[in-house]
Parts: structure tokens; C-alpha cells; sequence
């Protein structure tokens, strides 16, 4: 997959079939759309392609009106977006910035300079709420009048549902923030997942007795937030369980960053202490164990920390035989 930043670069291909949107999560409702649009690709012989924005428009707009708090949590990072759109089987991806130019577009200015000149879309396939242009001025009969017009086609999908309930990146926000991992799980597709380099942290894990992998989550504003039951891929052949907390180290820290730290319950045999720094690991959240807490003191962290490693291998050996597979 070739992923681009911005149009009218020319290594874009020379006619595709476009998805558009944001895309966060990549939930089993995206899932299916962009296997219709892998299809369609495929039958037109053209290369499948998904416009992505970043910032989110949401974030802009949030922004701009001076309301931040506005802007949605996210789901997901843009690695973790875009490894979740090669899964999929994507050719390639633009990742198009927002800005005052890009939302103040007429929605006809954005058919011809962005879907036709720059993407040299053949087909468009879009959601049923699907708006476009300054305003939200465009819609689905705008595009597809357009389409009829300047020779690409349009089709529209509608609404995923599972157990009748409609799939959507809100309501995975809305499980992670409930700390329901079950039904983040059903709602993905798969165990909701953080992936990164693991860094040069403080060094206070060791200190407490409990070392620990530390990846950044690069957005303020993360969907989930607390302490979670994980498992670690990626630093030895079979997955490594732990405890984790994401969140913004209340006790020890106020820097507003927002880090992913993993204590792991078994360090793999053979590897050495220093060998997880700089790789690329993904993290699985299996189940919540509580909200961040802010200890008085790092003695009761620590106990805190103990705490949490006894409850996680409860749940573990609770569901030895039932742990959702990647």
C-alpha cells in the first residue's frame, strides 16, 4: 500500500475507485466498505483508494470555534489507521490536510479539483450520510449528478448493523468509554488495538519494581483511558500478556502527553532487559481493570501496581480458554 500525503503527486495512480473519509478505527462497518470498493476495483481494473483526513474535520472545526472540547476522542493513530487499511487490501491512501483552504471549498471545486484532477477517481463509493464541500453543502445527488456529468461513477452504501445495533466510530468511542472491551471487540471486529516504538521512558518502573514498555499515543484526546489486562505482540514469536495503563500518569507526571505503558507479566525468556527499546509492538486491551488513579504517594503506587498485576492474571486465568485470537 502507498500512502501519500496530499494530491498531484505522481506516483498516484492513473484512474481509481475512491472511498472517502476518516475512517478511525477501521470498524467492521469500514471493513465492509472497502471490501465493496476492493471488488469494485478490482472488476473496473482499477487501484482502490481511500482519501483520509488529518487533522479530523471535527478537530478543525472544534478549533476554529474555539470550543476544543468538542473536537472527538480518537480511536485510533494514523499508523494504526493505515496498518488496519493494508489489511484491507487498499492500494493506496491520500491523507489530506484539513485546513481553512480544504473546508471552504465548494462542494463543486472539491469534485473537480480534488476527486477528478487530483485522485483521477473512475468510481466513487461513499456512506449514507456522506456531505461534502463548505458548509456540508454537498450530498450523495450532488455527487452522483456530478458523476453522470464528468464520467465516474457513484454508488452509495448504507448503515452496518450487528445484532441490529448500527456500527459507527461513535459508538466504538462510546464502548471504549464505557470501558466495555467485549463489545469494542464485536463492534471492530477484533481486540482493539495500540501499536508504536517502544521508548526511553523515566526509568520509575524499575524503580517500583515493575518495568514497563512505553509507546506514546500521539492525540491528547484518546477514546480509552485507565488500566487494562493486555497482551503484547511483537516482542517475542508468541504473545506476551500484562497490565497497562494509558492515560496521562497522574501521579508521577502532568506533561499532558498521553503514554501506553506495559508492564509485562513474564518477561520472554531469552530476551534481554533492554531489548524491547525501539521496537514497533501492538497492544491488545482485553478488559479494563479501573479508571487512572492519582496515588498520594509512589509507595501506595506501587501497591496500587501490585494490585493490578494480581487482578490482571485472575482475569487471564478466568479466560484462559476463551481469549479473543488477532
Amino acid at each position: 500500500m502507498r500512502v501519500f500525503r496530499g494530491f498531484h503527486h505522481p506516483g498516484l495512480a492513473d484512474a481509481c475507485a475512491l472511498t472517502i473519509g476518516n475512517f478511525d478505527g477501521v470498524h467492521r462497518g469500514h471493513q465492509a466498505m472497502l471490501a465493496l470498493l476492493t471488488s469494485e476495483a478490482r472488476h473496473r481494473g482499477l487501484a482502490s483508494c481511500v482519501l483520509s483526513f488529518e487533522p479530523h474535520p471535527r478537530d478543525y472545526f472544534a478549533q476554529r470555534g474555539g470550543q476544543p472540547g468538542l473536537a472527538p476522542a480518537r480511536i485510533a493513530t494514523l499508523r494504526d489507521k493505515l496498518g488496519e487499511l493494508q489489511r484491507c487490501g487498499i492500494d493506496q491512501v491520500v491523507v489530506a490536510r484539513f485546513d481553512a483552504r480544504f473546508a471552504g471549498q465548494a462542494p463543486q471545486a472539491f469534485i473537480d479539483d480534488v476527486l477528478i484532477q487530483g485522485l483521477r477517481a473512475r468510481y466513487v463509493l461513499v456512506g449514507d450520510d456522506f456531505r461534502f464541500g463548505a458548509r456540508r453543502a454537498g450530498d450523495y445527488a450532488m455527487l452522483d449528478a456530478a458523476g453522470q456529468r464528468q464520467g465516474f461513477d457513484v454508488a452509495r452504501m448504507m448503515s452496518y448493523e450487528v445484532h441490529g445495533l448500527r456500527v459507527s466510530s461513535s459508538a466504538v468511542r462510546q464502548a471504549l468509554a464505557d470501558g466495555d472491551m467485549a463489545r469494542t471487540a464485536a463492534l471492530l471486529g477484533r481486540p482493539y488495538s495500540i501499536s508504536g516504538h517502544v521508548l526511553h521512558g523515566r526509568k520509575l518502573g524499575r524503580e517500583l519494581g515493575f518495568r514497563t514498555l512505553n509507546l506514546r499515543f500521539v492525540h491528547d484526546k484518546p477514546a480509552a483511558l485507565g488500566i487494562f489486562v493486555v497482551r503484547v505482540q511483537g516482542l517475542a514469536d508468541a504473545p506476551v500478556a500484562g497490565v497497562a495503563s494509558l492515560g496521562m500518569r497522574p501521579t508521577v507526571e502532568d506533561a499532558g502527553r498521553v503514554l501506553l505503558e506495559v508492564h509485562c507479566l513474564d518477561w520472554p525468556a531469552g530476551l534481554g532487559a533492554e531489548a524491547g527499546y525501539g521496537r514497533v509492538l501492538s497492544v491488545d486491551l482485553l478488559h479494563k481493570l479501573h479508571d487512572e488513579r492519582k496515588y498520594d504517594s509512589l509507595e501506595a503506587l506501587r501497591a496500587g501496581i501490585a494490585v493490578d498485576v494480581r487482578d490482571a492474571k485472575g482475569w487471564l486465568a478466568s479466560q484462559a480458554s476463551a481469549l479473543p485470537q488477532h
